[in-house]
């Protein structure tokens, strides 16, 4: 039977919508603390699909976070057996890192509702169901990646050129949110009210308003999304 295997690093950033295509499925999910996890005790190519989760850490910081030298080598496996791994947000930064390219913090920290730009390559993707014209799209990040060598650009942002890449048959990194969910991120609102709060020109207002204006679209598109995203390697 399918699994997925969910690499957590904050709990109030899981899934979101796209659990409900896999409960659909009937694809079980477990999730795994990140911080906390034994990865000796986790075999990286039981699943059928890895995903790794965002958080507010940054990929580069094992000197403070020392469980990022395991995760890291725990997905660096995983790619290197070419089977599906998703990443978001943090996870996108760590997928980056295994495949050799640099993670360090952009020239802009994007939090809010911000349309995605596709590259040719994204419209003829899965992406295309997160095009500009059917949604908006969360970004919560401050950091930022070069491209891995053989990896596809499939999305930018005006501010930020690497948004989302493919590599191989089935990996997939995003920088972005497209698993979130209205009621979902309630619980961002109070997780990361410290950033929040330092962010200038970012409140709990604005954001909540835009969730409520962007958020249905998102959730529909997302789930279309997801879903043709793994028609295209399963």
């Amino acid at each position: 039977m399918p699994s997925v295997l969910a690499l957590q690093h904050v709990a109030f950033e899981d899934l979101g919508s796209i659990e409900t295509v896999l409960n659909e499925r009937g694809w079980p999910v477990r999730y795994a603390d990140a911080a906390t996890v034994d990865f000796a005790a986790l075999d990286p190519l039981a699943d059928t699909l890895l995903v790794v989760l965002g958080g507010p850490v940054g990929a580069y910081d094992e000197q403070d976070y020392p469980f990022l030298r395991k995760e890291i080598d725990f997905v660096r496996k995983r790619l290197d057996a070419g089977l599906p791994v998703l990443g978001i947000c943090l996870g996108a930064q760590i997928m980056a890192r295994c495949l050799g390219a640099r993670v360090y913090p952009g020239p802009v920290k994007e939090i809010g509702w911000l349309p995605l730009i596709l590259t040719d390559a994204g419209e003829k993707s899965p992406l295309a169901h997160l095009a500009p014209e059917k949604t908006a799209m969360l970004h919560w990040h401050g950091d930022t990646f070069d491209l891995p060598d053989g990896a596809a650009l499939l999305a930018s942002t005006e501010r930020i050129a690497h948004q989302a890449f493919s590599w191989g048959e089935a990996a997939l990194a995003l920088q972005f949110h497209p698993e979130v969910t209205a009621r979902g991120l309630e619980r961002w609102f109070v997780g990361h009210t410290a950033e929040i709060a330092a962010t200038p020109g970012v409140d709990v207002a604005r954001l909540r308003a835009d969730t409520g204006r962007y958020a249905r679209a998102l959730e529909r598109q997302g789930k279309l999304w997801f879903e043709a995203w793994i028609e295209s390697w399963a």
